[in-house]
């Protein structure tokens, strides 16, 4: 069989490709293994087998730190990420429905209001917003979460669903209407499923960041009964800084499961909504 340039070409391409990909696991894969090694052995080399197999681990480094148990602390998490996720996803695509779908006064000045948002670094919001949700009382509370994801405050996933919803044909609405639909109807029974790629997409965004999100639990949450894994991990750091990282390494291995699951099951839909959005119809 003959060999072109062309197929060289591709297998030198795949290969490329193969090598990336394992120097991009490897930290993953180390992680992993070296959640099975001994103290000594995980400082003393970065080599990816353990030696001497420790096994008991994940069951000890489970019971976390004092009373309270890393089930707990995945709880937690659950509770501060789920609603966030929910409410980020529904906000924004109502806002998204109103700029892509309707005429109103002052649409271009509030359009250019919500993604000049997009530039603010956090540094200069966290401030203002330390002292919002103090007044309010939400401080050691996940409403600080929560709350600005009810009203659409992540410009970010608004503006990538009107791009969604422009690429959309507006013979849809016109024929639901046609059909006795309301403008919320046509949102909630035609509109809104067919945007499933851009849901996903903002659902698997906002998950991984809100779960790996320390700097803002940190300043929020002070009570280590609702301590998020994050804070969890940090706090296992500080009590067993001379033994036991196995242990830490063993919840940061089981503290990427959620997310990970989470992408490859809507994959899917991750890689069409954010190929999509950034089409305009």
């Amino acid at each position: 069989m003959k060999i072109t340039a062309r197929t060289v070409r591709t297998i030198i391409i795949y290969a490329a490709m193969t090598l990336l990909g394992i120097l991009m696991l490897y930290p993953l894969m180390w992680m992993f293994f070296s959640s099975f090694k001994t103290n000594q052995e995980i400082f003393g080399g970065v080599g990816l087998l353990p030696k001497e197999p420790v096994w008991d681990t994940y069951k000890n480094g489970w019971k976390g730190t004092g009373q309270i148990t890393y089930l707990m602390f995945f709880k937690n998490t659950f509770l501060l990420v789920m609603p966030t996720v929910l409410f980020t996803v529904f906000s924004s695509a109502i806002v998204a429905y109103g700029f892509a779908r309707f005429k109103f006064r002052l649409k271009k000045p509030l359009f250019i209001l919500m993604i000049s948002t997009l530039m603010l670094p956090n540094a200069i919001l966290i401030i203002p917003r330390y002292l919002l949700f103090n007044k309010l009382g939400w401080l050691n509370t996940y409403l600080p979460f929560i709350m600005p994801a009810a009203f659409a405050c992540y410009p970010f996933f608004i503006y990538m669903m009107i791009q969604f919803f422009r690429g959309l044909p507006r013979d849809f609405d016109e024929a639901a209407t046609i059909d006795g639909c309301n403008t919320f109807q046509v949102f909630m029974k035609i509109l809104l499923p067919l945007c499933k790629p851009a849901l996903f997409s903002a659902a698997i965004f906002q998950f991984i960041w809100t779960w790996n999100d320390f700097f803002n639990s940190l300043i929020y949450v002070n009570s280590v009964k609702k301590f998020p894994i994050v804070l969890a991990l940090r706090m296992s750091l500080d009590a067993t800084s001379a033994s036991n990282w196995n242990q830490v390494l063993a919840m940061s291995v089981l503290s990427l499961l959620p997310g990970t699951i989470l992408f490859f099951a809507a994959q899917k839909y991750f890689v069409e909504g954010v190929t999509s959005a950034g089409v305009k119809g």
